[in-house]
């Protein structure tokens, strides 16, 4: 029998009244430090509830937006969507539009994890992780029964099984294509994965075992670390844009490679070809399931099997000479050699002879001959970093070598004629560079014919767990020890920190944080930022204006500085974050009850309103007004 319907209204109106119970009530004891949990026999009435997260949930009908939190959302016609499927299959194949809905939905439930970690902090581990279902039922997609799910922290293994009622997937594609003999809820199971591998930051792979696409009464989903899987490899590949980029831990790979007389090439088993070179360390693979290193793939794969010119752009430590060799990888060049040079790190006086070659005798030290990084990357590709940082004499000399197609050494009486496909890389703006004199107008047409831009790890947070769970691994393996995963706390901070350095400075805090934690525990916060850093926990702070009277305005901010942007609840009520302007800094206990004060008295005693306005949940406003006593 169907279940009765509820208004948004209904339903905040239920909200407020639990919210009111729950001043009342006796205080409740503190959240879980450490991310072990076990959900058998949970209450459901664990927080966050479905009231909590529609607390979240804002229509702005004036403008046409829908808000969860600071995501905007959309209603959508679940026939549009199943129009949209149909399309995508009969287009492009099952296979490719599998992958392409798995990734879609991983990113939406890696999203509702962040949401879930910002939201309400202090949400018991279990909890958090039931949010998740919550979230998935709130949003029409599935109503999930939790059979049971678990999580060792000590360990950092993660075990679950859930029964999905009502799927919006399975009625679309059942309609569509009537039952078949394989599971058809794509995106339900990239939202699962991407939910809990973003909450517990290690790769946590989900299945579908049964589904009513393929027969049966019930779709039911277990879900294991990649770890526990023996053959996580065909999941993980749903994950891939594209077949070269590799999502499995580096300790899963060498798994691969054990069991199969294959070559494992970036996670993805293929036959060897003759003359293909070595396959990368595993700290070296490509790992990605956002949106934006997805685009940055297609990208690659259009242009790999051309000879054309390859700029890639994007600040220190994106990864753009893994893209310029995995480009060379999967070009028809690949046989050939793939020959580097860092242009920042060559003097100024020797750029000619190591770019074009030295005869012998040519200048003072010059004992013998050799060639150049072009002629010993003829017939291969030529990857220039840091271009930018050439002078105008050298940048001359190189677009001539470019123009003619030929070099000469220094001291030389012949040219050479050389064949390579050049790539370079930079990560400053070469078009500013060209308006302000220093980078040749013309070098930047020869070099700008098929730009490539590697966004910064701040644009594609989405990969962090996958990141995190990849390099924890590998640094495991290298250094011989055993570190089960990261704390709450750890994960938590990871998601909130800027990254100035991006991904290779990710790289570094998990190896430093192997190399100090103990063996048999799990990485902590000052194991990862034990360097200088300010880790990313969210921090309140209160600013007095100088203007307002002693006015009190909350601000979110980040623990390296960066001020939270404003909230589409502030924006609701009409509260504006304070300026930056020389705050007056409180302790932070004073701090936090006058700023629980003044929100309340703003919100006019409404719990719930005074919990928008400072951007955390009702349930966690009810419990910090228990723990400061104030009425």
């Amino acid at each position: 029998m169907p279940k009765r319907r509820i208004s948004l209204a209904d339903l905040n109106r239920t909200a407020v009244g639990l919210g009111q119970t729950l001043l009342g009530a006796t205080p409740s004891p503190p959240p879980q430090a450490l991310g072990g949990f076990d959900t058998q026999g949970i209450s459901q009435h664990a927080h966050p509830t479905v009231a909590d997260i529609s607390e979240c949930l804002f229509f702005s009908p004036g403008d046409g937006r829908i808000w969860l939190q600071d995501q905007r959302m959309i209603l959508l016609h679940s026939e549009a969507l199943g129009s949209l499927r149909r399309e995508l299959i009969d287009s492009i194949g099952l296979d490719k539009a599998r992958g392409l809905l798995t990734r879609a939905g991983y990113v939406s439930g890696a999203r509702d994890a962040r949401l879930v970690r910002q939201q309400w902090p202090d949400a018991e581990p279990q909890a958090a992780a039931i949010a998740g279902t919550r979230l998935h039922a709130l949003e029409g997609v599935v109503q999930v029964e939790v059979v049971h799910a678990r999580y060792d922290a000590e360990r950092g293994d993660y075990d679950g099984e859930f029964i999905w009622h009502n799927s919006s997937e399975d009625d679309e594609h059942i309609a569509a294509y009537g039952v078949g003999g394989s599971p058809a809820c794509w995106m339900q199971v990239g939202y699962a994965t991407g939910y809990v591998s973003t909450l517990f930051g290690r790769m946590v792979v989900f299945r579908e075992v049964e589904c009513r696409s393929s027969g049966a009464a019930h779709c039911r989903v277990v879900g294991k670390s990649a770890e526990r899987w023996d053959d996580p490899e065909q999941d993980l590949f749903y994950l891939n844009a594209q077949d070269f980029v590799g999502t499995p831990p580096a300790a899963l790979a060498d798994k691969l490679l054990g069991k199969a007389r294959r070559t494992t090439y970036l996670g993805v088993p293929q036959h060897k070809p003759a003359g293909t070179p070595p396959a990368p360390a595993a700290s070296a693979t490509m790992v990605g399931a956002s949106s934006a290193f997805n685009a940055a793939c297609h990208m690659l794969q259009r242009v790999a099997p051309t000879a054309a010119t390859v700029l890639f752009t994007g600040e220190s430590g994106v990864g753009k000479e893994m893209f310029a060799s995995m480009l060379h990888r999967i070009s028809p060049r690949s046989s050939q050699p793939f020959v580097a040079i860092n242009c920042a790190a060559i003097p100024e006086t020797l750029v000619e002879s190591e770019l074009f070659g030295v005869e012998r005798g040519a200048y003072t030290g010059a004992g013998t001959s050799r060639p150049g990084r072009f002629e010993r990357a003829h017939g291969g590709t030529l990857f220039l970093d840091e271009i930018g940082t050439l002078s105008l004499v050298a940048q001359g000399k190189l677009l001539r070598a470019l123009q003619e197609g030929e070099v000469e050494r220094v001291g030389g009486t012949r040219t050479v004629r050389v064949d390579v496909r050049l790539v370079a890389a930079t990560n400053v703006d070469l078009r500013q560079a060209v308006r302000e004199g220093s980078f040749r107008e013309d070098l930047f047409y020869r070099l700008n014919v098929f730009p490539i831009h590697l966004p910064p790890l701040r644009e594609r947070r989405d990969d962090i767990p996958l990141l995190m769970s990849h390099f924890l691994a590998h640094y495991q393996r290298k250094h011989q020890r055993q570190v089960p995963g990261f704390s709450q706390a750890a994960v938590k901070a990871m998601f909130h920190y800027p990254f100035p350095g991006n991904i290779r400075e990710l790289q570094n805090l998990i190896e430093r944080a192997v190399i100090l934690a103990t063996d048999g525990e799990p990485i902590e916060p000052h194991h990862l930022f034990a360097g200088g850093e300010q880790s990313g926990g969210g921090v309140m702070s209160l600013h007095l204006q100088g203007n307002s009277g002693g006015t009190l305005h909350a601000q979110a901010t980040t623990g390296a500085g960066m001020q939270i942007p404003q909230t589409p609840a502030m924006a609701k009520t009409g509260v504006t974050p304070a300026p930056t302007a020389a705050p007056v800094v409180a302790p932070l206990h004073q701090a936090e009850a006058q700023m629980l004060r003044q929100a309340l008295q703003s919100a006019g005693g409404n719990v719930a309103l005074a919990a928008r306005l400072l951007g955390i949940s009702r349930a966690t406003m009810a419990y910090r007004v228990r723990k400061h006593g104030i009425n």
